[in-house]
């Protein structure tokens, strides 16, 4: 188990670290993945897989994937260079990794990092509650929930406010 403080970083990829601009002051990097089949195009920042490397290797930070992409930890881990990064959740046997279904699924580890008491980052351009019951308790145990614009994907200023929370100690 990681140090009491250390919080727990739901990492999302699409939208928040692949999109169509998410260059800072270098031009993005061009790649692809394969998954059932299909070659999908990812573009990120350089930097910012630099900056959440470092919270990583750091411990500054548990970081873990929480994505539609979670049965492919090992290829995300192998491209960014973020070795040992495990899913938040185990996807559904068959083909239900519908964004519903896999947003329930993101809901439901967010909820059990807070509610065991752990510290919370959860960066996700389309599963964090706008309003209601769910981001209300999110935010009464003092997660840092951060909804990045889907085409530019985290930026500095994101990755400034989740540093500091990451450094901070007890709930945020």
């Amino acid at each position: 188990m990681d140090a009491p403080g250390v919080p727990i970083w739901l990492l999302d990829m699409d939208g928040v670290i692949n999109g169509i601009r998410p260059g800072w002051a270098r031009a993005p990097r061009t790649t692809s993945l394969e998954a059932k089949g299909v070659e999908y195009r990812i573009r990120y920042a350089p930097e910012l897989i630099r900056r959440i490397r470092g919270l990583h290797q750091t411990r500054q930070v548990d970081l873990r994937w929480a994505t539609t992409w979670a049965c492919h930890t090992r290829r995300l881990n192998n491209l960014y260079d973020l070795q040992g990064v495990p899913p938040a959740f185990a996807l559904p046997r068959g083909d239900d990794t519908s964004r519903e279904r896999v947003g329930e699924l993101k809901v439901r580890a967010a909820l059990a990092v807070v509610r065991a008491g752990q510290r919370l980052i959860w960066t996700d351009d389309e599963a964090i509650p706008a309003q209601g019951p769910v981001r209300e308790e999110l935010e009464g145990c003092g997660a840092l929930l951060v909804v990045p614009d889907d085409s530019r994907c985290l930026r500095p200023d994101d990755m400034d406010a989740i540093e500091r929370y990451a450094s901070a100690r007890g709930h945020g």
